[in-house]
C-alpha cells in the first residue's frame, strides 16, 4: 500500500448495498474496506452525503457533509487512519474486533505513531488504551498527561459498560463489559432502554405480594418441568419424565453454583442420557451446526463452532467475564444475554450447547428473579 492512503469511499455500491446517498464511506466500513480485513462488515454502514441529511436505516447511517474526516493524499496512511478512528469512537462506539486485526496489521512503530497524533487527545488516549490492552503489551514513549483528567474508555452514550477500573498509565477508567479474552459489546438503543427502565423485578415482585408461598412454590416447580420439556423440543428430542425432571431439577439450582468448566461438563452429563455415540467434555475437533449434502456429504453450516484449540482461552473468559459483570452494576438481563450468547456461538461441546445455554440465563438472572 502506498504511504499516502485514502479511506474514505465514494462507491454507489458497497459490499453488495446501494448507497442511499451520493458521498463517501467512512469509519470502521472504510478501515475494513481499504486494509481488506477478514472481518464481517460493520452495520450500519456509516456515509458522510454531499448534502446536510442525518438520517439512519437498517443498512446506512448518513452523516451531513461537516461530518467528513479529513481524509485526502497529503496525509500519510497513519495519520487518515487515525482520523477515520476518532469519527468511528464519536459515533459508531468501539469494535474490538476490529482493533485486534489493526494490532495484527501494523507494526509496533506504526501503532506508537497512531497513539502519538494527538498524544494526550481523549480519542487518542483511548486508542491507546485498547491496543494495549487488545495485545497486552506496553507501546514505546510514555505521554506526559499531568494536566489531563480521568476519561471512560467507552462512551456510554453509545453502547453498555460497567463502571469499571481506573488506569493511570492512559488517564482512563476501563469500563469494559468484559476482559480480552471475551468481551461482548452492546449497543444502547431505545428499545433497550425502555426495557431496562420498565425494572421488571420490581414488577415481578409487586405482582407476587400477597401470593401464599406453596401456591408460587407449586408454579415454579411446574414452569420448571415445562421449561426443561421445552428445552428437549427445541433440539428435537421427546426425552422420559424422569429425564425432563432431572433437567429441571438442575434449573431449579440455577445461580445456586458458581459457573466453572467442571460444573459446565457435570450440566453436559446431566443432559445427556446415551454418551456412546458422543464425546463428552469440551471438543476436541472443529464443529458446526447445519446439515450434509445428500451426494457429496460436504457440510452446508448454518454456523461453524470456535476452533477447539480456542476453547480454553474462550471459556476461561467467558467465565471471567461473567464474575465481573455479576459483581458489577450492568443490567442482569444484557449480562445474561452476553453470556449465554457467547456460549452457545463459541459452541464448546459436541453435544448439549442449546441447552446449557438456555440454562445460563435462569443462572445469572436467578440473583434478580429467584
Amino acid at each position: 500500500m502506498d504511504k499516502s492512503t485514502h479511506f474514505s469511499q465514494e462507491k454507489p455500491i458497497f459490499h453488495g448495498k446501494q448507497s442511499p446517498e451520493k458521498g463517501s464511506v467512512v469509519g470502521y466500513a472504510a478501515i475494513i474496506d481499504t486494509l481488506h480485513l477478514q472481518i464481517p462488515m460493520v452495520n450500519p454502514i456509516a456515509l458522510v452525503c454531499i448534502q446536510n441529511k442525518n438520517y439512519q436505516t437498517d443498512d446506512w447511517r448518513i452523516f451531513p457533509k461537516s461530518y467528513l474526516p479529513e481524509d485526502n493524499l497529503k496525509l500519510d496512511e497513519i495519520k487518515a487512519l487515525y482520523k477515520h478512528l476518532v469519527f468511528a469512537l464519536k459515533y459508531e462506539g468501539i469494535n474490538l474486533l476490529l482493533y485486534s486485526f489493526i494490532t495484527k496489521h501494523y507494526s509496533s512503530k506504526q501503532l506508537t505513531e497512531l497513539v502519538n497524533i494527538e498524544p494526550t487527545g481523549q480519542y487518542s488516549r483511548r486508542i491507546w488504551f485498547i491496543i494495549e490492552w487488545i495485545t497486552g503489551k506496553e507501546l514505546e514513549g510514555k505521554k506526559d498527561l499531568s494536566k489531563k483528567s480521568y476519561i471512560t474508555v467507552v462512551d456510554t452514550n453509545q453502547q453498555y459498560a460497567i463502571s469499571g477500573e481506573k488506569s493511570s498509565r492512559h488517564l482512563v477508567i476501563n469500563n469494559l463489559p468484559g476482559i480480552t479474552d471475551f468481551c461482548p459489546m452492546i449497543k444502547r438503543t431505545e428499545k433497550l432502554e425502555r426495557y431496562i427502565n420498565s425494572n421488571l423485578s420490581n414488577q415481578k415482585n409487586e405482582y407476587l405480594n400477597g401470593i401464599r408461598k406453596e401456591i408460587v412454590q407449586r408454579a415454579s416447580a411446574f414452569l420448571l418441568l415445562k421449561d426443561s420439556k421445552a428445552s428437549f423440543s427445541i433440539e428435537g428430542e421427546s426425552p422420559k419424565s424422569k429425564r425432563a425432571a432431572r433437567w429441571g431439577q438442575a434449573i431449579g439450582q440455577a445461580g445456586t453454583k458458581e459457573l466453572s468448566e467442571d460444573e459446565m461438563i457435570r450440566l453436559q452429563q446431566v443432559i445427556i442420557e446415551n454418551s456412546r455415540f458422543i464425546e463428552m467434555g469440551f471438543r476436541r475437533k472443529d464443529g458446526f451446526i447445519g446439515e450434509h449434502d445428500r451426494l457429496s456429504g460436504e457440510p452446508i453450516p448454518k454456523h461453524i463452532s470456535a476452533k477447539w484449540q480456542d476453547l480454553q482461552p474462550l471459556i476461561k473468559g467467558l467465565i471471567e467475564t461473567n464474575k465481573l459483570l455479576i459483581n458489577s452494576d450492568f443490567d442482569a438481563v444484557l449480562a445474561a444475554t452476553i453470556i449465554a450468547f457467547g456460549f452457545v456461538f463459541i459452541h464448546p461441546f459436541e453435544d448439549g450447547n442449546g441447552r446449557i445455554h438456555r440454562y445460563l440465563i435462569h443462572h445469572i438472572l436467578h440473583p434478580h428473579f429467584p
